[in-house]
């Protein structure tokens, strides 16, 4: 019996490869050949290269340009990369891609990797001052941008090359991806000296990001999300979540080592992306709550006037899903409510598949296989007992080595943090209770946010929920509550903290009610704090 051993998880992790399609044991030669593509490439271009090879004239990509098959994607990129070098951008070198979701993107990721040269995705809510400190810290030599990017480099060094993604200037200031494809052989490239790697972005909410560099070398890596994300050959993925930031990239990747359909689109539109969705037959969609929220927003008659029936899986990802959104979203699409948790630093964490989320709606599921998930409590002893919080801790073979700039996550052995705290339920179910960092002491008892703004969204009137902690005479803090109506909604402060109050402990009333028409959110699905922070009252 090999069972639950470092043996029995690979043999595990082939079934699952082998069923989902990304490999065939029948054919050990092309197997062979992807596992040397994605340790030489990188789990990127290692996934496209491999793709074209098996099947280059399945279309790879959907933009609002049209399509692209993979043996186009190929082809492309190798004209990018001759172009990259003939502006003296080598393997080695540290490459920064700033560009909104389009094929630009996917074609300077799979270049970076052939090139051999670092990628570092940034973030396209950067301010000019986060934009020049990352640059800095990781040695960004070149800069592949959007055109509406152009005006947050003023702080960056201008003898830093520029190539652009996307531009709607018919006489761009700069050279373009496109005049590469036009100008350089598209034929195959020698192999780099090394991986070149990956770097992602904290998704913080204030202050410059961290940065988590990342080399995947190992395709035994992808059953940990094929086993909770069922993902097949074949799927058309529609990407709604940012690719710069891991749950969009994530997927990027699989769909990409299957030969898979990636549908994205340069800013999110709820009406567009439901539009979306159907037209191409969508079998995956990913996104962060708020994305789905909006959605949802549009109203039943709008839902129903499309047709999303292929859909058998709907990713969330990036911030917590409210139980009442994730109900509704499994009255509108069915039970495909796949609940993602996980995040930069340790990638995946669990996953709440559509009977996880039936049985126990807010839940984050079960670990796959491979990873081992633990809670911790202050005196760094393991939490089994229902019900009671404590601190996540991962070990799943994918966790980074250190931020970028110094520093790391906690560690208990070999398990990192998350940065979260969270509960088992009965039937061994996660739950987050809200981040580490987050919970207040209110009245001398912890306070976890989200309990609060869970039981607050769930009420039938109220769109959307944030808090924001502040100082309290009596409690020492408490938090201020910011709250999204529904249109035509008659609910004021008192009806919310009655609510609150015969739900909850006094001290976990907010001090303060506060109505808007939106709350603000990053690129990423997380409240942007700062921005919140300017609708306190004094």
């Amino acid at each position: 019996m090999v069972g639950n051993t470092v043996l029995g998880n690979a043999m595990h992790s082939l079934g699952v490869m082998r069923r989902a399609g990304l490999i065939d044991l029948a054919h050990p030669v092309r197997t062979a050949f992807s596992s040397h593509a994605m340790r030489g490439l990188g789990p990127i271009a290692g996934a496209a290269h491999m793709s074209a090879r098996r099947r280059g004239d399945d279309v790879a990509l959907i933009d609002e340009l049209g399509s692209l098959t993979y043996r186009e994607l190929d082809e492309r990129t190798n004209a990018i990369v001759r172009g990259w070098a003939a502006h003296g951008v080598t393997a080695g070198d540290v490459v920064g891609v700033l560009c909104r979701d389009h094929r630009g993107v996917v074609d300077a990721m799979v270049a970076s990797g052939k090139a051999g040269t670092r990628l570092v995705l940034l973030n396209t809510g950067f301010a000019k001052p986060q934009l020049a400190d990352v640059a800095e810290r990781e040695g960004i030599r070149a800069l592949v941008l959007d055109e509406e990017f152009l005006g947050l480099l003023s702080a960056v060094d201008p003898l830093i090359p520029r190539f652009l993604a996307w531009h709607d200037n018919p006489s761009p200031e700069f050279p373009t991806l496109d005049s590469f494809v036009e100008k350089y052989e598209s034929t195959d490239l020698p192999a780099p000296p090394s991986q070149g790697g990956l770097v992602l972005l904290t998704g913080g909410t204030t202050g410059t990001p961290k940065g988590a560099p990342r080399q995947v070398s190992s395709p035994l890596a992808a059953a940990q999300f094929l086993e909770r994300i069922p993902q097949r050959r074949g799927d058309i993925v529609h990407i709604a979540a940012p690719t710069f930031h891991g749950t969009g990239l994530s997927q990027l990747i699989m769909a990409l080592a299957l030969g898979s359909t990636v549908v994205v689109q340069r800013r999110f539109d709820a009406l567009t992306t439901l539009k979306a969705l159907a037209d191409n037959r969508a079998t995956v969609a990913v996104m962060v709550p708020t994305m789905l929220q909006r959605i949802l927003a549009l109203g039943p008659d709008v839902l129903a006037a499309h047709d999303t029936s292929s859909l058998r899986i709907l990713l969330c990802a990036g911030a917590a899903l409210p139980a009442d959104l994730g109900n509704r979203a499994t009255e509108a699409f069915g039970p495909v409510i796949h609940n993602f948790y996980g995040c930069t630093e340790v990638a995946v964490a669990s996953v709440a598949l559509p009977e996880d989320w039936l049985a126990a709606p807010g839940t984050v599921g079960r670990a796959p296989r491979g990873v081992t998930l633990k809670l911790f409590d202050a005196e760094d002893k393991v939490v089994t007992t229902p019900h009671v919080s404590g601190r996540i801790f991962v070990n799943n073979g994918l966790t980074f080595e250190g931020y970028s700039g110094g520093g790391t996550k906690p560690m208990i052995g070999k398990l990192m943090s998350t940065g979260d705290t969270g509960h088992w339920d009965d039937g061994g179910r996660l739950f987050i209770d809200g981040r580490d960092d987050d919970m207040i002491v209110s009245g001398g008892e912890n306070v976890f946010p989200a309990e609060i703004e869970n039981l607050v969204e769930g009420m039938p009137e109220v769109a959307d929920v944030a808090t924001l902690p502040v100082d309290d005479a009596d409690f020492g803090t408490r938090l201020t509550m910011f709250v999204v109506l529904e249109p035509g909604a008659s609910l004021d402060a008192d009806d919310i903290t009655a609510h609150i109050r015969s739900n909850l402990a006094r001290f976990k009333v907010p001090r303060e009610i506060v109505f808007l028409d939106a709350i603000p959110y990053t690129a990423t699905g997380k409240v942007a704090r700062r921005e919140l922070a300017h609708h306190l009252t004094a």
